[in-house]
């Protein structure tokens, strides 16, 4: 049986964006502030909320974004999203299917998503743009509560996100998929890293932010990477895998798309504060078209 859809409109009201309809379905709620940040920045907050601080076997959860021509639109979240275990296979769901209509920018930027001790998550999100769309997508997870022992302790964690240019073409199409049953479990696949994060930045509205991030990730690595010369000479010799050194935090960038409209970035850290730190720089370009600075 189909699930029932939240909706979300955003025009134009009188030269503001403005959310015109807002319907979500238990456990989700919205919340639209009357004000963040500067009040002369064209820019609507959506706050996306679960009942209970979390997402339980089973729930299911879609909802639709429609952002109208011209309009800016943020949607965040006040904290992580916890996933509670699964009952026998229930995998818990969320479905966010977005379009973004001309001159138009859209920005997701939730806190991370954080699975239980067998937690069975999967999440799609889809977003459709013209050509002259922008869009900011953050999407990242956690490995769990390490402090009690729930380090990559979930048995599934499946995330995608597609973007469609006009006619349906693919511009971008990403899964990343965790699930225990394979031969080598999740912890040790993900060795010391607790977040995986993945930034994508699209559209001519942010070609200022996406060649600051490049700049930013490019001289970030050469840093990072640089191992020291004895140690290289062990590993060199044993070829040993308890010779490397793994830095805590890991960002590769490339770019994407027709005419490399779009840099996506992705993150492996060994801490989540790190990850905020990082995502609160890269995107801190955008507070003058957000009214405050992402991640702040």
């Amino acid at each position: 049986m189909e699930m029932e859809k939240g909706k979300v409109v955003v025009e134009k009201v009188r030269g503001k964006s403005t959310v015109i309809r807002s319907f979500s379905k238990y456990p989700l709620k919205f919340i639209t502030p009357r004000k963040v940040g500067s009040s002369i920045t064209d820019a609507v907050w959506i706050y996306s909320l679960t009942y209970g601080g979390g997402i339980v076997s089973g729930d299911s959860i879609s909802v639709e974004f429609t952002i109208g021509d011209g309009c800016t639109a943020v949607l965040t979240t006040q904290s992580s999203t916890k996933v509670y275990k699964s009952l026998g296979s229930k995998c818990s769901e969320q479905v966010l299917e977005a379009r973004i209509g001309s001159g138009a920018l859209f920005v997701v930027i939730p806190d991370p998503v954080t699975c239980f001790s067998t937690a069975r998550y999967s999440q799609k999100q889809v977003f459709r743009v013209v050509s002259d769309s922008s869009l900011v997508i953050v999407d990242w997870f956690t490995s769990g509560r390490h402090e009690s022992g729930e380090k990559w302790d979930f048995e599934l964690y499946r995330s995608s996100n597609c973007i469609f240019a006009e006619g349906n073409q693919p511009v971008f199409l990403d899964t990343v998929l965790l699930e225990q049953s394979s031969p080598v479990d999740i912890a040790e696949r993900m060795h010391e890293y607790q977040v995986i994060a993945m930034v994508l930045i699209y559209g001519p509205k942010l070609k200022h932010v996406q060649d600051q991030v490049q700049e930013n990730v490019k001289r970030l690595m050469s840093q990072q990477l640089q191992i020291p010369s004895t140690r290289l000479g062990c590993c060199a010799k044993t070829n040993s895998d308890n010779c490397l050194v793994r830095p805590a935090f890991i960002a590769s960038c490339s770019a994407f798309g027709p005419k490399g409209m779009g840099v996506v970035v992705r993150v492996a850290s060994t801490t989540t504060e790190a990850v905020y730190r990082f995502l609160h720089h890269q995107l801190a370009g955008m507070e003058p078209l957000l009214g405050v600075s992402p991640y702040s």
